[in-house]
């Protein structure tokens, strides 16, 4: 296969080719091609790539997983929000009420509406596994060798399960960390990295494939850290600090009760006399003195 020109042909350049030189280099130590070097060459530079980011991913989803909390703690008043914004004939303006009372449930309690969404690893990564595949698919030396019979320059059916299963047990343990009222929420979302992975080892070189297998195996020891050690330890010290200081209520369940109008009753002269102006009290004692005055003489 030529190599490619334009932007893709820059971006070859720039980091398949080095690449290139850098598996060659690192096969030489494994007896190159003959003795899958390259395979090896790939599964290191994809380790190594790996372990340097590991910090960064833990840390990462270490405040993904403190967002997470903060909402579960929020959601009883964010519940009650967006319950009013389902109801019918909300107008306008009561959506843009509804909105300001959840951005003060977010700011008084020191957190935000948007998520940490953990992109920074995956835009890292984007050029280096774009850069294994070009430097296996534009290299006849790397796409011609083989990985224990596995040819590199073609797609693997092996490599493609095995790097999958390792995407879907990674799923399955990140599942775990959650609630399990929340699991089948999550459930849609978790398989997408499975799935992807699959799709991207079908259709691509299976040097490429060999990254995502290498990957997944740091990735599964990644989310196993963040299930089962990170994400009870920031729940334990997230319990104890909302015991001490238990967050800013800003809605409750009576926020939106409606209140009912008040109701007065009036004497009104219209209902004694037929008269439309309501009757004084001192003229309605006027009267009742003079009526009995005039009762008073007739008995003399």
């Amino acid at each position: 296969m030529k190599p490619p020109t334009g932007f893709f042909g820059a971006f070859y350049n720039v980091i398949g080719k080095p690449l290139q030189h850098l598996m060659v280099w690192i096969a030489g130590f494994f007896g190159g091609s003959t003795a899958s070097g390259f395979g090896i060459a790939i599964i290191v530079i994809t380790l190594a790539v790996r372990l340097i980011l590991l910090p960064l991913m833990l840390n990462q989803q270490k405040n993904m997983t403190e967002s997470q909390e903060k909402q579960r703690v929020l959601k009883p008043q964010l519940d009650i929000i967006q319950k009013q914004m389902k109801k019918p004939g909300i107008t306008q303006e009561e959506t843009l009420r509804l909105n300001a009372m959840m951005q003060e449930v977010y700011k008084k309690n020191g957190t935000s509406m948007i998520p940490s969404m953990g992109c920074l690893t995956m835009l890292i990564q984007l050029p280096i596994f774009s850069g294994l595949y070009q430097a296996v698919a534009y290299s006849p030396e790397i796409s011609s060798s083989k990985f224990f019979g596995i040819a590199l320059g073609q797609s693997s059916m092996v490599i493609t399960i095995a790097a999958t299963l390792l995407y879907f047990a990674q799923s399955m343990i990140m599942l775990q960390a959650y609630p399990k009222a929340q699991r089948k929420q999550m459930q849609t979302s978790a398989m997408l990295n499975p799935i992807m992975t699959f799709f991207f080892c079908m259709f691509y070189n299976a040097g490429l494939g060999l990254y995502f297998l290498a990957g997944g195996i740091i990735v599964l020891i990644q989310q196993a850290i963040v299930t089962y050690i990170i994400t009870p330890n920031i729940r334990k010290r997230m319990d104890a600090e909302i015991a001490e200081n238990p967050p800013v209520i800003v809605v409750d369940e009576h926020t939106f009760d409606e209140q009912a109008p008040e109701t007065e009753t009036t004497t009104t002269v219209a209902e004694l006399t037929g008269d439309d102006q309501p009757a004084p009290a001192s003229t309605a004692k006027q009267n009742r003195n003079a009526g009995k005055q005039r009762h008073h003489r007739d008995d003399h």
